[in-house]
């Protein structure tokens, strides 16, 4: 006779259930299968392998906080009303009470104040706009600094490219549509752009404003623009973006067993899978903290716009700085042609905000023509192996950063008591300066290290204890490296400078010369034998006067 007690019967009623549950699953899983053929593309993408560096993180923040945005964004969109018809402001916050201002501002700040929880969701979606454009601007210069653009990534680049340009589109058209004093201000900069371009400019100002500046219709177009247009551009390009990564292979660091034809790091699951869950939250969970503790875009401390008063001290958000900076280094320059009034003081920074952008998009094309160089690369540059790319990326950054310093120029006067004329002045020539000086020292810091390192894999490492020879010479101590280390300071292309003609025109030759007549040759195979062959006769002397061991005086006693 059989007896079973009740937690057995248990335990076989929850195995049976549980059979049920992944029976149903894969009756489920292979109707779905037949229908969309899935299972190959799971099983490729979940055996995917993708290497393992901390650099690699910025793509990911970029695209958690995009994430956030959009979350964040559709709640705001829920209580938000573009629309510029004039109300009296009779809500929660008292010092604007019985005030004159458009439904757009009132109901931002309904959202702010009568909302639950609508200021902290106001700020996640700003704060964590900040963090997307800064891990754009940072991954990508990861990228370049790597030479993770050169073929066959070159469309990675330029669609990384759009997704930087069509974040700040999205930033700005999104601070401008409370309609508080600084949007508007911000408005009526672009505004004056348009009507400084000659003939058409007015015509494109009346286009987008509707009429006369400010006009009636211009938020609920940004509106439009900023929950539709750019969104939806913007998951789409992050969509190639992942499609490219995954058909190209992601990039690696050179080191032990990575080749151009391999990538050694860690499935997508479960390793990946669980890392980037984790790396998530974590994202969010540091946004959401910041967005409950710090506060920013209080348009309540601005009010509503009125195209009179203009604000001493305010400025756009941090990746639109650059742009308000070129304006306020610029001379008030304007002539006259042919009845036509040409504002240089609005034309020439265009040209170069245009100029710097286009360097940054093309410029893998440009290195492409200059080196001639049609192979496909999987393996990361070492930034020190590129001084020249590495100069070009400072001196960008420089001058990018200048351009901000100069949009905060009454700030930094202010808070330091400099006068703004002379801090003013201080900026325009650095502009012409700091960015060729930083290239310069760029560039030979890149060469010095490429030559330590090149005594380095020739020599090994220094260890700072001196042996004395019989016959008196001095000799030092040095750790060998072993192959693999070795291997990633001897294995980086050697470029050389081309002469014109036979197909090199004059103007490559004079890029090439640019960019590699100053070079540090790589180690040679017979410099690296020839090498090997001196350490281990110096090796062999040292082991005689110290019988192997290379202690110094001092820890044999201690010992």
């Amino acid at each position: 006779m059989t007896t079973t007690t009740p937690s057995t019967r248990k335990q076989t009623s929850d195995a049976e259930n549980s059979s049920r549950v992944y029976k149903l699953g894969a009756v489920g899983g292979d109707w779905l299968d037949q229908r969309v053929s899935g299972g190959g593309l799971v099983k490729f993408m979940a055996r995917k392998i993708f290497p393992d560096h901390w650099s690699f993180m910025f793509g990911e923040v970029a695209l958690y906080s995009f994430v956030i945005l959009l979350i964040s964004g559709v709640f705001l969109t829920m209580f938000f009303d573009p629309s510029m018809e004039e109300v009296i402001y009779s809500g929660a916050y008292e010092p604007l009470q019985g005030l004159a201002m458009s439904r757009a501002f009132e109901s931002t700040l309904d959202i702010s104040f009568e909302v639950t929880g609508g200021l902290l969701f106001r700020q996640m979606h700003h704060w964590s706009a900040l963090v997307f454009m800064v891990a754009i601007f940072v991954h990508m210069f990861r990228v370049f600094f790597t030479g993770a653009f050169r073929k066959p990534r070159e469309l990675n680049w330029l669609v990384g490219f759009s997704l930087m340009v069509l974040g700040m589109v999205a930033g700005f058209s999104g601070y401008s549509l409370p309609d508080d004093v600084l949007s508007g201000n911000g408005l009526r900069v672009i505004d004056g752009l348009m009507k400084a371009i000659p003939v058409v400019g007015t015509y494109l100002s009346m286009l987008l404003f509707g009429g006369e500046f400010p006009g009636t219709d211009i938020i609920p177009r940004l509106f439009t623009v900023h929950i539709l247009l750019v969104p939806a551009a913007i998951l789409g390009l992050i969509g190639i973006h992942l499609v490219l990564l995954v058909l190209h292979k992601h990039t690696q660091y050179p080191g032990p067993g990575r080749t151009e034809r391999n990538v050694v790091g860690f499935p997508v699951f479960p390793v990946y899978a669980a890392k980037a869950g984790g790396f998530f939250f974590l994202v969010f969970g540091v946004i959401t903290f910041i967005s409950a503790t710090t506060s920013i875009n209080g348009v309540w401390n601005y009010g509503p716009y009125d195209p009179s008063p203009v604000s001493a001290g305010t400025q756009p958000d941090w990746y639109m700085l650059w742009t308000d900076g070129g304006l306020r280094l610029i001379p008030g320059w304007e002539s006259t042609i042919f009845g036509y009034v040409l504002s240089w003081n609005i034309l020439i920074p265009m040209v170069i905000y245009g100029a710097l952008l286009g360097v940054l998009a093309l410029y893998p094309f440009i290195e492409a023509w200059v080196t001639g160089d049609d192979r496909e690369h999987h393996l990361n540059d070492l930034p020190y192996n590129t001084p020249v790319r590495s100069g070009i990326g400072v001196a960008w950054i420089m001058t990018y950063l200048i351009l901000a310093l100069a949009a905060t120029n009454d700030i930094i006067a202010v808070a330091l008591q400099l006068s703004i004329n002379d801090l003013t002045w201080l900026l325009r020539i650095s502009f012409f300066v700091v960015p060729v000086l930083s290239f310069y020292i760029t560039k030979r810091l890149c060469l010095s290290i490429q030559r330590q390192k090149r005594e380095q894999a020739l020599h090994g490492e220094e260890s700072s204890r001196i042996v004395r020879t019989e016959t008196g010479d001095m000799i030092e101590i040095h750790t060998p490296l072993n192959e693999f280390d070795r291997w990633v300071l001897v294995q980086h292309d050697d470029y050389r400078p081309l002469t014109a003609g036979k197909g090199v025109s004059s103007l490559r030759a004079k890029a090439t010369s640019f960019f590699f007549k100053d070079r540090i040759s790589p180690v040679t195979p017979s410099e690296l034998r020839e090498a090997l062959e001196h350490a281990g006769h110096e090796k062999h002397i040292i082991d005689e006067v110290t019988g192997g061991d290379y202690r110094t005086p001092a820890e044999k006693t201690q010992h």
